[in-house]
C-alpha cells in the first residue's frame, strides 16, 4: 500500500469511479455529507459520483426537503440527508454554535439580547412567509427591528441563520431559480430529537461508521477535522464499531476502512476537474496529500479553487468559467502533463460541461 493506491481507493469509496451511485440520494447516504458553499459547483460534487449526472437529481431532494443545505460538522455550508441532519446537528452543533456566537456578540459586537431580537425576528419571518432569500430575510428584520438596522449587515445576517441552524431553529427551504432559501427547522425537518434526550455515544459511533465507509482509508485525525470532534470522541465511536471496520499501517499513520481489498486496475473515470472544497480534498487533513505522492504541488495556501486529477493525483490547479455560450477550463500544471492526460483531462471537461450543457474547452493557463 503507497500514497496513490491508498487515493485511488478513496476515489472508489467516494464513488468517483466506477461503480458510481446510482441517485444523488446514494450519494449523501454514502458520503453523509458533501460540502456545499457555492451550490453551482458543489452540485457537481454530488452528480459527478452518479451514474447519469442530472442537476434535477439533487435540486428535487432540494425542493422537497429529502437533502438540506446547512451549516454543519464544520462551519461551513454541507448538503446532507433529511434523516441525518437531526442527530448530526446535536452532534456537532453545539461546538460550532461557540464559534458563530464568538463572531456575532465579539467581532460584530451584538449583546445577547440584540441576537435574541434578530432571532426571533427572523424565526417570525419565516414561520409566516417559508422559503424566504438572504436579502428577504435581511429585509424583514431592517423593517421589523428599526433600532438595529444599522447593525443588519450581509455578514451579520449570514452569522445569525448560522447560530439559528446550529440550534435547530432554521433550516435551507425551498430553491427559488436555484437561490438558496431559509425556512423553520419544524417545517422542513420536524421539531428534532431533545437533547436531554440525545444518545451522544451512538452519534458518535454512527459517525465514525459513515464517514470511514464512504471516505476511507482515512485517520482518526481526518475525521476529528472533518466533524468538528475531538480525537478522543473519534476513539470513542471507533471502539463501539472497529468489528465493522478494518485498518492497516502506512507512513506513521493507522487508516481506517470498510472490510474489502483495494481496486485492481485502472480507475474509470480516469480523470476529474473537481472544486478544492470537494470531499476528495476537503474531506480529510492529517493525510490528504495522499493525492500527491510524488510531492509536487506546492504546500503553501492554494491559489486556485480547483484541481484536476488524474489516476487520483492531484496534477493541476484548475479555474472554472462559464458564460452563456461555453464552459472554459484552465488549468495551471504541476507538473509536464503527458498527451494521453491532457486528453483525459478533456474528457473530464466534456462530462462537466455535458452537465452544465454547454460545449467545453480545457486549456494549460
Amino acid at each position: 500500500m503507497d500514497d496513490a493506491a491508498i487515493a485511488r481507493w478513496r476515489l472508489s469509496h467516494q464513488l468517483l469511479t466506477a461503480p458510481h451511485a446510482d441517485s444523488a440520494s446514494t450519494v449523501l447516504d454514502t458520503l453523509l455529507a458533501v460540502q456545499a458553499e457555492n451550490p453551482s459547483q458543489s452540485a457537481w460534487a454530488v452528480a459527478a459520483r452518479t451514474t447519469s449526472p442530472d442537476p434535477s437529481d439533487l435540486g428535487s431532494l432540494l425542493a422537497s426537503g429529502d437533502a438540506v443545505r446547512t451549516h454543519v460538522l464544520r462551519p461551513t455550508w454541507h448538503y446532507t440527508a433529511r434523516v441525518d441532519i437531526d442527530w448530526l446537528l446535536a452532534l456537532t452543533g453545539p461546538r460550532l454554535f461557540k464559534v458563530v456566537d464568538g463572531q456575532l456578540l465579539g467581532d460584530l459586537g451584538l449583546t445577547t439580547q440584540e441576537v435574541g431580537q434578530l432571532a426571533d425576528a427572523a424565526l417570525g419571518f419565516l414561520t409566516a412567509t417559508p422559503d424566504r432569500t438572504r436579502e428577504e430575510v435581511t429585509a424583514a428584520l431592517r423593517d421589523r427591528l428599526p433600532h438595529l438596522a444599522q447593525r443588519v449587515t450581509g455578514r451579520m445576517v449570514m452569522l445569525l441563520m448560522a447560530h439559528l441552524e446550529l440550534r435547530r431553529l432554521a433550516i435551507s427551504g425551498r430553491p427559488r431559480e436555484g437561490e438558496h432559501t431559509y425556512a423553520t427547522y419544524a417545517d422542513r425537518v420536524g421539531s428534532g430529537v431533545e437533547l436531554e434526550a440525545f444518545d451522544r455515544d451512538a452519534a458518535l459511533a454512527r459517525l465514525v461508521l459513515r464517514y470511514f465507509t464512504g471516505h476511507g482509508p482515512a485517520t482518526v485525525k481526518d475525521l476529528a477535522y472533518w466533524a468538528t470532534v475531538t480525537v478522543t470522541d473519534v476513539w470513542r465511536g471507533l471502539d463501539a464499531v472497529r468489528d465493522q471496520l478494518d485498518s492497516f499501517e502506512h507512513d506513521g499513520r493507522t487508516y481506517w476502512h470498510p472490510p474489502g481489498e483495494p481496486p485492481s486496475g485502472p480507475v474509470q473515470p480516469p480523470a476529474h476537474l473537481l472544486q478544492l472544497l470537494d470531499e476528495t480534498y476537503r474531506g480529510y487533513q492529517d493525510s490528504r496529500w495522499v493525492l500527491d505522492a510524488r510531492g509536487v504541488v506546492p504546500r503553501q495556501r492554494e491559489s486556485t479553487i480547483g484541481m484536476a486529477l488524474v489516476e487520483a493525483q492531484l496534477v493541476a490547479g484548475m479555474k472554472r468559467t462559464v458564460t452563456p455560450t461555453r464552459v472554459q477550463f484552465e488549468l495551471s500544471p504541476h507538473r509536464p502533463l503527458s498527451a494521453r492526460e491532457l486528453r483525459m483531462l478533456d474528457e473530464a471537461a466534456s462530462r462537466y460541461g455535458e452537465f452544465l450543457g454547454l460545449p467545453a474547452t480545457c486549456t494549460i493557463a
